[in-house]
């Protein structure tokens, strides 16, 4: 036999890679995905191994639920949650794909036939402008799109935007792990939202660069504690920390809180003082339910707003992504990034490390131009997308308000309602022995916690130490997207209870 090892093992790979952690596709995800297939293949019994699938443990055999119910990450158009694609985004992208349809004489009469007059000239516009979607592109994206998204920030903000800043994306997960990446070096410090989304520590992590956490108050509805902010900057300070970058999600992801105009000045005017990057990740800006008492401003509007010597010095990276909205094409990977005061020799450095990846992927670009440039109001297609993204927006609206109703009925919990996004962040008031029994198990307490309400309901919800909590605390991050939503309740509320009985001191 060989006596070769492995060149690759937990020894020599880069160190950083195991200081990765990401929460809403960990251990939880992995447990949920095997309940599903083995829903999906009942012959899956303990000590097989049909198609090389790692089953289950004897005592999970036979599941006490007949789905899993996949509240742990946005993703809309998944499996069980089932949120209808935009007809007029499939319609496009269908004829993008297949292009002569439209081109070869013989197939015009038949695609009138299926295809609205105003989707037929829009996928010729853009043909024209990319050729084929197996092609690559500019690595900025396509001009032509990026001129539309210029024009759909400024009418948003109402001051202009150039489209050779704006770099489209493979979502805005790409775009956050490129602008970090170049942003910070090793030792550097980044301002991050606790609760926060863990794309970003996990980033911080790879990059050896140190996260800055700054707690949002849970006492008023998640908002920004600003002289909790100005703690994190002091702290940082003196333990010789460079604070490079702030990071602000909104509307919050976990928290479905959206900032106010007052709260972001703030913010704009800490980062002119200290220096500081200011990263907006914005993506859930379609996600707004109560316009009214809490709209979206974007960053770059209140920064605009602001004396020059502010507006025009502060540097700012937004993001956007058409995974969310009313959208929800997740899969397509599609996002832009918005890059306002950034230097000419930064700005090189930008373009060439995009260069690297060649381009983004063209399925997801043409996405960003349909996210950004709807139907008009009075063209053949806009009453049916109205229809459809109105449904979607007031589902998930009305999914969010009774969820959190529900949830603050319970004996236990309390659960601040979302303004906007597509997440409940509920706080558990942990039983002393529950924690005791999951410090046994070496887990933590909200960790236990979800994975006990998975094994007992099928329901995937996320726990609340993967997003960052204040110490002593615990939550569990669930989506709004679950079509049967009172059957989630139904559920979530048996459990509970139980859970509570059985560990009540």
């Amino acid at each position: 036999m060989s006596s070769r090892t492995p060149a690759l093992n937990l020894k020599t790979i880069n160190p950083l890679i195991l200081d990765v952690h990401y929460a809403v596709r960990g251990e939880l995800a992995i447990k949920a995905d095997k309940y599903t297939q083995q829903l999906a293949n009942p012959q899956l019994k303990s000590g097989s191994n049909t198609n090389n699938v790692e089953t289950l443990n004897n005592e999970v055999e036979e599941l006490p639920f007949k789905h899993v119910v996949t509240a742990n990450i946005g993703n809309p158009q998944q499996k069980g949650l089932n949120q209808k694609p935009l007809t007029y985004w499939r319609q496009i992208i269908s004829l993008l794909e297949y292009p002569q349809l439209f081109q070869d004489s013989d197939k015009k009469e038949l695609i009138s036939k299926i295809y609205p007059s105003d989707v037929i000239e829009r996928a010729k516009t853009l043909y024209e402008e990319i050729g084929s979607v197996g092609a690559y592109t500019h690595s900025k994206g396509v001009l032509a799109i990026r001129k539309r998204v210029a024009k759909f920030i400024e009418e948003r903000d109402g001051y202009p935007a150039d489209p050779e800043s704006i770099y489209l994306t493979a979502g805005a997960s790409a775009g956050v792990s490129s602008i970090l990446s170049i942003a910070l070096q090793e030792g550097d410090g980044c301002l991050i939202p606790i609760p926060q989304y863990p794309l970003y520590t996990a980033t911080l992590a790879y990059l050896n660069a140190k996260p800055l956490p700054y707690y949002l108050s849970e006492s008023q509805d998640w908002s920004m504690d600003h002289e909790t902010l100005l703690k994190a900057v002091s702290e940082a300070k003196k333990n010789g920390t460079p604070v490079k970058a702030l990071v602000i999600i909104n509307p919050g992801n976990p928290t479905g809180a959206c900032l106010s105009k007052e709260a972001m000045e703030q913010v704009i005017q800490l980062c002119y003082e200290e220096g500081i990057v200011l990263m907006a990740d914005e993506v859930y800006q379609t996600n707004i339910y109560d316009p009214s008492h809490r709209p979206f401003h974007s960053f770059k509007k209140i920064l605009k707003s602001m004396p020059e010597n502010i507006s025009n010095s502060v540097e700012l990276v937004s993001f956007h992504s058409i995974s969310k909205g009313v959208s929800g094409e997740c899969g397509r990977r599609g996002g832009y990034y918005e890059c306002v005061n950034i230097s000419n020799e930064v700005m090189e450095q930008v373009y060439k490390m995009a260069s690297v990846t060649l381009c983004p992927p063209v399925s997801g670009q043409i996405g960003v131009d349909l996210m950004v440039s709807p139907p008009v109001k009075g063209s053949e297609s806009y009453e049916l997308w109205k229809k459809e993204t109105d449904l979607i927006h007031n589902n998930l609206k009305e999914r969010s308000y009774l969820m959190a109703e529900h949830f603050n009925k319970l004996n236990g919990i309390s659960c601040n309602p979302a303004e906007g996004a597509m997440y409940l962040f509920p706080k558990i008031d942990m039983p002393k022995k529950a924690i005791e029994e999951a410090k046994k198990r070496g887990k933590e307490p909200d960790v236990m916690y979800a994975l006990d309400l998975l094994d007992a309901t099928g329901i995937c919800a996320v726990a609340g130490s993967g997003f960052g909590q204040e110490p002593g605390t615990y939550h569990i991050r669930v989506t709004a997207l679950c079509p049967e939503t009172k059957e989630f309740i139904g559920g979530f509320e048996k459990f509970h209870n139980e859970f509570m009985e059985k560990y009540k001191d």
